[in-house]
């Protein structure tokens, strides 16, 4: 009697187990390396047989002859993929100002001759910490600092941005944007 409560329940755990852990982590990988295949292995850079990165997940820079990204407030380290999160600071939370200050300062100090108002996400953590991605006018706010720091005309380095900006996804859908890491790879060949 007790055999006959059980087996419909165990027979329904072993079918939605295989179904959900098996069956179809399987079907949405298969369907993920058809359609976006290099998305589906990670977007890796590779150069000379090395990866250097990932043009889906955000790097450290923080040498003046570089283009500086988005601010990562992974733990325990800075763009951190496996503690992919934001800081959860309200807009009013004084550990929030405090950081934005800081970043404020590092920007001016590694650029003192540019004045130009600092861009909110050159400052400012993304939800994941992990954006690739800068605003236009994030990358144009640094251009002047990285010709200079590379000896290269702020024309060349600008036209740089102009080709490593990517447009609004399905002509519509969020803003222009700069991945810091395809452009720096592309400074780095200027040689």
């Amino acid at each position: 009697m007790l055999y006959a409560q059980f087996r419909p329940a165990l027979v329904a755990l072993a079918l939605l187990t295989l179904l959900t852990g098996l069956v179809y982590p399987f079907f949405v990988t298969l369907v993920a390396q058809v359609a976006f295949p290099n998305q589906a292995r990670g977007s890796l850079i590779v150069e000379n047989g090395t990866v250097v990165g990932s043009a889906l997940i955000g790097q450290a820079f923080d040498t003046p002859n570089y283009f500086w990204g988005r601010p990562s407030a992974t733990a325990p380290f800075a763009y951190n993929a496996a503690a992919s999160s934001g800081s959860n600071l309200g807009p009013t939370n004084p550990a929030l100002l405090d950081a934005v200050k800081a970043r404020v300062e590092t920007l001016r100090a590694a650029d003192p001759q540019n004045t130009a108002p600092i861009p909110v996400d050159l400052v400012t953590a993304s939800a994941s910490g992990l954006d690739p991605h800068i605003s236009v006018a994030g990358a144009e706010y640094q251009i002047g600092r990285v010709a200079r720091s590379r000896g290269l005309d702020e024309s060349r380095v600008r036209a740089l941005v102009a080709q490593f900006t990517e447009g609004r996804v399905l002509g519509i859908l969020g803003e222009p944007r700069v991945n810091v890491l395809l452009l720096n790879r592309a400074l780095d060949a200027l040689k």
